[in-house]
């Protein structure tokens, strides 16, 4: 059964962490809660390089990456992830977030949203933030998993 916060069409999801953090409780509760409200998640699990990301996004085409930091270094994984998800041209329009723990301390934490957003990410989520702002998110997304199979001569997952 949906969810009345779910959007329609349900969304394909690629979900990691950063290439830094051996953490997979959060990917799991995400995951779980993505797909109770009716999406498809593909998760990539902990310590995902930015080639495995970048290429595993070229051959699923999804709808939105989701990055989650528990470790605290979210922002410099963030970093990398966003520019080798930026730089190549079959992911370079692919809608992506990040959440988590994504500094050591509180401070600075202004600036390294600003950082993350200039990078590429659509949307910066700090520590706490609840799990429906990633359903809102998924709900303003375009149609477009269609188009870019199309585009790209891939299939959509």
């Amino acid at each position: 059964m949906q969810s009345p916060l779910s959007p329609e069409p349900s969304r394909r999801v690629l979900l990691t962490t950063g290439s830094s953090d051996a953490h997979t409780w959060n990917l799991v509760h995400l995951q779980l809660f993505l797909e109770e409200h009716g999406h498809s998640v593909l998760n990539l699990g902990p310590c995902v390089p930015e080639r495995l990301l970048v290429d595993t996004a070229r051959m699923t085409s999804p709808d939105l990456v989701v990055l989650s930091s528990v470790n605290g270094h979210g922002h410099q994984d963030g970093l990398r992830a966003a520019r080798a998800l930026r730089e190549d041209e079959e992911t370079r329009d692919i809608p992506m977030v990040i959440g988590g723990l994504l500094g050591i301390s509180p401070e600075g934490a202004e600036e390294r949203t600003a950082e993350l957003l200039a990078a590429g990410y659509d949307a910066v989520y700090p520590d706490g933030t609840a799990p429906t702002a990633l359903l809102a998110r998924l709900g303003r997304l375009e149609e477009r998993g269609a188009a870019r199979g199309a585009c790209t001569g891939r299939a959509a997952a």
